[in-house]
């Protein structure tokens, strides 16, 4: 069958997968073993000679499974389907999103190199970029979202490590925020800063969005990187991150998850599996939400101002329109929003919440709503929160697949709570 003429949502049940293999299970079994029987220590020894790189692949030959450090089928068939998503060459999983960005982080940076990224970013890879990577004598250089390629360019200069930028890493949209920066800009500035010797490398965190509505790839970016708990596990029941690239870049990863040990689960891997089949069913819905919800927001007194992309293309900037056009499909399912009244208000209107739940996750069925100054984002210093609208007045809401009108009759009576 050629699968090249089929939807990536039409692959999600079948691709990679061949029943004959496992006595005709219609679903992918879990391969919950730690090691694989050979066939013959030839077998072995040639296995461990590919898995290690000490010889090249022949045409047509492929890796067997050895240890579930190193491969695992549900692992394989689900970085397989996950590729389909971001016409990606390769793909890695990991037991979670931050053992996914930090891999891509030690892999690609030594010490006495710096690290350029966009502001602000989820707080736990703020915390491992200005803390644990400070300790191994990696700098840092973070970047505006409305910071231009001239002025970024001459952050770098003025780090006074511009030789030793090896990593740029951007979230867009950023968490909580919703601010946008351009792939493509980013792609082009690590392209300056690259020479013969060693190429700057430009990841993407993509778990805002999940790969159904940006492509980072299709913009220059070498690596994507997903909290796959998010959008891409979309029931709240799992936690798993993921990285896609190039076959070359995946190697170096795959090789340094290896010796980690940082690698999902079987389980984990059968989890995700199951969740793809309806990553766009799930998606739409919640988009179309989102939609209803934002508007909502907007209109109501007690709100200042709503972070939502689907606001854009009408109320937006020239740059941020123009960045929207290039990147999005969709305006998503993230909205964060300034209720008046401080952090009193916000706990208030969090604590009188029903439908909607009070935690610390994105991307899953059910709507969540969080207070990122005080929640996900605490450990970043009070006045860089500040500088980039991440105030006591700040609210950010997953929208679920609920009917949009009980979310909002839910946050009606949280507001009148106030």
């Amino acid at each position: 069958m050629d699968y090249s003429k089929m939807r990536p949502e039409s692959l999600m049940m079948t691709y990679g997968y061949n029943p004959k293999l496992s006595e005709g299970a219609l679903k992918c079994p879990i391969f919950q073993t730690s090691t694989f029987v050979f066939n013959s220590a030839m077998e072995g020894k040639r296995f461990f000679e590919l898995a290690y790189g000490i010889s090249e692949a022949e045409q047509g030959e492929q890796l067997g499974l050895i240890y579930s450090r190193l491969n695992n089928p549900d692992l394989e068939i689900l970085e397989d389907r996950l590729c389909l998503w971001d016409k990606a060459e390769n793909c890695a999983v990991f037991e979670s999103g931050m053992s996914a960005i930090s891999t891509v982080m030690l892999e690609f940076l030594s010490p006495g190199d710096l690290l350029l990224y966009s502001r602000p970013v989820y707080g736990g890879t703020d915390h491992f970029i200005n803390h644990v990577l400070k300790r191994m004598n990696i700098e840092s250089v973070g970047f505006a979202p409305d910071s231009t390629k001239e002025e970024i360019i001459e952050l770098i200069k003025k780090s006074g490590r511009a030789d030793k930028l090896g990593l740029i890493h951007i979230e867009t949209p950023a968490n909580p925020t919703n601010a946008l920066i351009d792939i493509e800009m980013c792609a082009a500035i690590a392209k300056e800063f690259s020479t013969a010797d060693k190429q700057v490398i430009l990841s993407v965190d993509n778990t805002y969005m999940g790969p159904m509505w940006q492509h980072p790839l299709e913009h220059g970016a070498d690596l994507v990187v997903y909290s796959a708990t998010k959008y891409i596990g979309g029931h709240s029941d799992v936690i798993a991150g993921a990285v896609l690239g190039s076959n070359a870049l995946m190697a170096r990863i795959k090789g340094l998850r290896t010796f980690l040990g940082n690698m999902a689960a079987p389980f984990t891997g059968w989890m995700l599996m199951r969740s793809m089949e309806t990553l766009k069913v799930r998606t739409e819905q919640q988009a179309k939400n989102a939609s209803e919800v934002a508007k909502y927001l907007r209109q109501h007194p007690k709100v200042s101002k709503v972070y939502y992309l689907g606001f854009i293309p009408e109320e937006g900037t020239e740059r941020e329109k123009a960045i929207y056009k290039k990147q999005y499909p969709s305006a998503g399912a993230m909205i964060s929003f300034d209720i008046i009244g401080g952090e009193a208000a916000a706990f208030k209107f969090l604590d009188n919440l029903k439908l909607i739940k009070l935690a610390v996750s994105l991307g899953g069925t059910e709507s969540l709503a969080e207070h990122p100054y005080t929640m996900t984002h605490a450990d970043v210093p009070n006045d860089v929160k500040n500088n980039m609208s991440i105030t006591e007045n700040l609210i950010r809401v997953s929208v679920g697949v609920e009917f949009y009108e009980d979310i909002i009759a839910d946050m009606k009576q949280a507001f009148d709570s106030i």
